[in-house]
């Protein structure tokens, strides 16, 4: 039949083509694949404990550490707990913690982070008594504050009142820096949120307090196991006001842009693994300090799949950290930090 010659005639080119060439393969990439030691030499990027960012919650005038159901290995700490989980990130050489309040204060406004001796105040002001050089970074937001849920206080048609919101948020700030926090981090996605905090911490005589904003943050379906961690689930509607559209790239590169003339010191893509493109684009685009946060349906997936027995846990946290390095992320938060360290001394 002629399809048939016609294939023949193909298979017979292509092997005749291979027989000419096999003197000639002057570039054969597996060389540089040959062994351990020689893939070693040539790796483009690298994964260290510094390159990590533990995210910790602690719950308020707990007793003992609670686990969290949706996201296996992660635990609510108590105001006494965090303390010795911080020594273990201090030793491990993490890049630093994050630190979210479980309040349970809570009203329209999220007051009690806003006043000294409040659970904000508390949480940092242990962490630093305990801990010499590890970086511990306050997240600036009030959902686990608020009695709605939402990231400051509502108008009366239920949207977050931007404003008085931001005005909050550089009391928040300085609440934070004055009880050590070594830089403060605002999540809300209030626009003038930097600028606002910048200002209150200058006057307040933190000037040299860094800002690491969460510059492109995106209405995620991925958030879901950390609100039930941080306990900051909606009464009511949504975060779509405030929080990007996950269809939208260009608006992440006017957000970063925004964030940074107003005084931000770093920036942060989260989530991170579906926003990779977005992480490139930030890095490539503003040479600032970038960080990717690999968020809690993020991690809960991979802890899932292993349980299942679908995938190895330690090669792919490995894989999927090493995934936001090649991205450009300077930084990672990961409830997998403390677990990648080990991996990594051990490796």
């Amino acid at each position: 039949m002629a399809d048939g010659k016609t294939l023949d005639n193909v298979i017979q080119a292509k092997q005749m083509g291979r027989a000419n060439m096999k003197h000639d393969m002057t570039t054969r990439m597996r060389r540089g694949r040959s062994s351990q030691g020689i893939r070693n030499l040539l790796r483009e990027n690298d994964l260290l404990p510094n390159h990590l960012i533990l995210p910790l919650f602690v719950e308020e005038n707990a007793t003992e550490r609670q686990p969290i159901a949706s996201i296996p290995g992660v635990y609510r700490e108590t105001e006494d707990s965090i303390v010795q989980i911080a020594k273990e990130a201090e030793e491990a050489g993490l890049g630093g913690i994050m630190l979210f309040g479980v309040s349970h204060n809570k009203d329209h406004s999220g007051s009690d982070s806003l006043k000294k001796g409040g659970l904000l105040d508390r949480m940092i002001s242990r962490v630093k008594d305990a801990t010499s050089d590890l970086p511990v970074i306050a997240d600036l937001c009030f959902c686990e504050y608020t009695d709605h849920g939402h990231c400051g206080p509502l108008t009366e048609t239920g949207t977050v009142d931007n404003d008085i919101t931001i005005e909050n948020i550089a009391k928040q700030a300085v609440i934070a820096a004055d009880a050590g926090a070594d830089i403060v981090a605002p999540s809300g996605m209030m626009d003038g949120q930097v600028s606002a905090i910048r200002s209150g911490l200058d006057e307040a005589g933190f000037e040299m307090t860094p800002i690491m904003a969460y510059a492109a943050k995106y209405a995620s379906h991925f958030y879901g196991p950390f609100r039930d961690a941080a306990g900051c689930s909606l009464q009511k509607g949504d975060r779509k006001t405030y929080q990007m559209d996950y269809a939208n790239g260009d608006e992440a590169l006017r957000e970063v842009a925004l964030d940074i003339e107003e005084g931000a010191d770093m920036v942060m893509v989260k989530p991170g693994m579906p926003y990779l493109d977005i992480i490139w684009r930030v890095r490539e685009t503003f040479a600032m300090p970038t960080f990717a946060y690999n968020v809690s349906g993020e991690f809960a997936m991979l802890k899932f799949a292993a349980e299942a027995g679908c995938l190895d846990y330690n090669n792919a946290l490995m894989e999927m950290l090493m995934s936001f390095r090649r991205a450009g992320a300077q930084g990672i938060l990961t409830y997998g930090a403390l677990d990648a360290a080990k991996i990594i001394k051990n490796s």
